[in-house]
């Protein structure tokens, strides 16, 4: 079989794949000890056809493949991927570009210069705010957070990229109690140490306490200092008041970062966007495209409202880097990669298939799904609802004969849906998080009586 037929067949394998979640279980049914005994073996002397190796893959992990494209996913706040977007990615990895600089890819330099406008004006950012596209919202977080170090310490005149962190001025860091352990990570990876971030309290809704924050910042004189903010709480949904956080950090003349992993797409709904007041006046922001924009997995991405301190933290120069004399899109200076795929193609042919108001329907459609599992399980005696459901997150614990972590468990292995635990404020939980497209109301009705069942009592 030649590269065309392959890639055809490959194809049919896909779209058979996709046709078919509707009717096989969300959960991966192989065990560990399948999925090795089936992929496992030594590595062949020889070459094998291709044809035959994307064939035996494909049944080998038929078993070990979740079905989080499925509209009954709703787990860990992953989303599933729009037809357009998923097309354009297919076409990415034909062409195979290595979009860290404009020569190597002038067109998907370019798309991804027009994202980066459409995302901004769509998410209520300032226009100027430069954009990184990175590989998830853990290295959003990163590349934001070393522009924030970058300008803190160079307004004390210290040039952490030439002199490290060896001697430097003390960088303060101050981060919400239900902050997400991406951005602790984030911080690590930057040397600052979670033994110096200092935590302020949440009030009742799990949202930063603005007074707390005020006081503590009054503790210590005016220095480099990073504030994070959070958008859309991983458990709950809960939103920062990101507006007041703003003015009071800045006051203190600190830099203000908000984790807005999901909840940053509420900025794209006018019947959402008053949550999230204020959101422009933060210094920067990380969002994750494969959620709520339901673009394929990696699209991460990094939004800056000083430019030159997020280029400074990013950028590097070779004798051998070959760059135009028009000044196009370096994407190199805005993410932390060389080599990397053109993950703002999806990105583009994903805001260019919905439009503004595609994008805003898909997250009030989401929330709506949301607050129609929070409705139903309140009225169910021994259920109860953990949340204010302000987003697409719901949050419910079990008060019957099942325990909250078993009817997880048993909602998980049924495969109608699937949901995930966690535990919030000691006890059990399980986790409903809606963000695919494709969720409909039946969706919603067919994994409320899935998990309803999960509840009920083995028969005696």
């Amino acid at each position: 079989m030649d590269a065309g037929g392959l890639l055809r067949d490959t194809a049919e394998r896909a779209i058979t794949y996709l046709e078919g979640l509707d009717d096989r279980p969300v959960h991966a049914t192989a065990t560990l000890e399948d999925l090795r005994q089936a992929l496992h073996g030594p590595l062949p002397e020889g070459p094998v056809d291709p044809a035959a190796v994307v064939a035996e893959l494909a049944e080998a992990a038929a078993g070990g493949v979740v079905g989080t494209m499925s509209p009954r996913y709703f787990g860990f706040v992953i989303g599933g991927s729009q037809p357009a977007a998923l097309a354009a990615d297919w076409l990415v990895s034909a062409w195979d570009q290595n979009a860290g600089l404009y020569v190597g890819g002038p067109a998907v330099s370019v798309m991804e210069e027009v994202a980066a406008a459409w995302l901004t004006d769509l998410l209520a950012l300032p226009a100027d705010a430069s954009v990184g596209f990175v590989t998830g919202c853990q290295m959003a977080h990163f590349t934001a957070l070393a522009a924030a170090r970058h300008h803190e310490l160079a307004q004390v005149g210290w040039d952490v990229e030439e002199r490290g962190l060896g001697g430097a001025p003390p960088v303060r860091v101050l981060v919400g109690a239900h902050r997400h352990v991406t951005v602790d990570r984030a911080l690590r990876y930057l040397g600052f140490g979670t033994a110096n971030i200092e935590v302020v309290a949440a009030d009742a809704g799990s949202r930063m306490d603005t007074a707390a924050l005020d006081r503590t910042l009054a503790v210590r004189p005016p220095g480099p200092t990073i504030v994070c903010a959070q958008v859309g709480e991983v458990n709950t949904g809960a939103i920062d008041p990101v507006g007041e956080i703003s003015r009071i950090a800045h006051d203190h003349g600190a830099w203000v970062h908000v984790d807005g992993a999901f909840g940053l797409w509420a900025a794209a709904s006018p019947t959402l966007r008053p949550l999230v007041a204020g959101v422009g006046h933060a210094d920067s922001w990380a969002t994750d495209a494969h959620k709520w924009l339901n673009v394929p997995y990696d699209s991460g991405l990094a939004f800056c409202a000083h430019p030159q301190a997020h280029r400074a933290a990013m950028c590097a120069s070779a004798a051998y880097l070959e760059r135009d004399e028009r000044d196009p899109r370096e994407q190199m200076d805005w993410n932390p990669e060389f080599s990397r795929r053109a993950r703002g193609v999806p990105v583009y042919a994903a805001l260019r298939a919905l439009g503004r108001s595609g994008v805003a329907d898909l997250v009030d459609r989401c929330c709506r799904h949301a607050r129609r599992f929070a409705d139903a399980l309140r009225r169910e005696p021994g259920v109860r609802v953990l949340n204010d459901v302000v987003l697409n997150q719901v949050l419910v614990s079990f008060h019957g004969d099942v325990p909250t972590e078993d009817v997880v468990r048993r909602a998980q292995r049924e495969g109608t849906c699937w949901l995930s635990g966690t535990t919030w404020h000691g006890r059990a939980a399980m986790r409903i998080s809606v963000c695919n497209w494709q969720t409909t109301t039946d969706d919603v009705d067919r994994s409320l009586a899935a998990i309803l069942r999960a509840a009920r009592p083995v028969s005696a």
